[in-house]
C-alpha cells in the first residue's frame, strides 16, 4: 500500500470522488502541511494555522499508481485557481499534492509541469513533501455518505465519469 494527499477545496467531495476511484483503498480527510499540533476545523478555517483541507488516500500500487491518481486529481479541480475551489475560498482551500516519498514528488512535479501546456492560465498546484496529516473530526469523514444532499464544490457529473476517466487515463499512461 502506498498513500498520497490531496488537497482540493472542502475535502467532503475530494474525499468522495477518490472512495470510487479503483485501486483505492482508504480514505480520511484532514489538515495537513500547517503548523500547530492536533488543529480543528474552526482553527483551520481561520487561515491562520497554515494548514489545508485534504483527503489522505492509500491506494494499492498493484491495481493503480500515482499518474492515474494525478489524472483523476485534476479532473475534479482547477488547477489555475489560487486558495479557492468553486465558492470555497481562503489558503485552507488550496490545491495542493503531498507525498510521501521523492520519486512520487518527481512524478508529481513533472506531471505538472506536463500540464502547464494545456491551461491558459498558471497552474497554482502545490507539490510538496506531506508533513504531518491530523485526521480531520468525526462527523467530517464519508460526509457525503452519510449526508447525500451534503454540500460539494465539484459538479455532480463528474462523479459519474469516475470509471471513464480512469480507463481513458489507464489507455494514456499503460507502459
Amino acid at each position: 500500500m502506498k498513500s498520497i494527499v490531496f488537497a482540493g477545496g472542502c475535502f467532503w467531495g475530494v474525499e468522495h470522488y477518490f472512495k470510487m476511484v479503483p485501486g483505492v483503498k482508504k480514505t480520511s480527510v484532514g489538515y495537513i502541511n500547517g503548523k500547530y499540533k492536533f488543529p480543528t476545523y474552526d482553527m483551520v478555517c481561520t487561515g491562520l494555522t497554515g494548514h489545508v483541507e485534504c483527503c489522505k488516500i492509500e491506494y494499492d500500487k498493484e491495481e493503480t499508481n500515482i499518474l492515474l491518481l494525478l489524472e483523476h486529481f485534476f479532473f475534479i479541480i482547477d488547477p489555475t485557481s489560487l486558495n479557492q475551489q468553486g465558492p470555497d475560498k481562503g489558503t485552507h482551500y488550496r490545491s495542493g499534492v503531498y507525498c510521501y516519498d521523492e520519486k512520487d514528488l518527481k512524478l508529481t512535479k513533472e506531471y505538472i509541469n506536463i500540464m502547464r501546456n494545456y491551461y491558459p492560465d498558471p497552474i497554482v498546484v502545490e507539490a510538496d513533501f506531506a508533513q504531518e496529516f491530523w485526521d480531520a473530526e468525526k462527523y467530517h469523514q464519508n460526509y457525503l455518505e452519510v449526508n447525500p444532499l451534503g454540500y460539494c464544490h465539484i459538479m455532480p457529473y463528474k462523479f459519474n465519469l469516475v470509471e471513464k476517466v480512469d480507463q481513458n487515463a489507464r489507455k494514456q499512461f499503460s507502459s
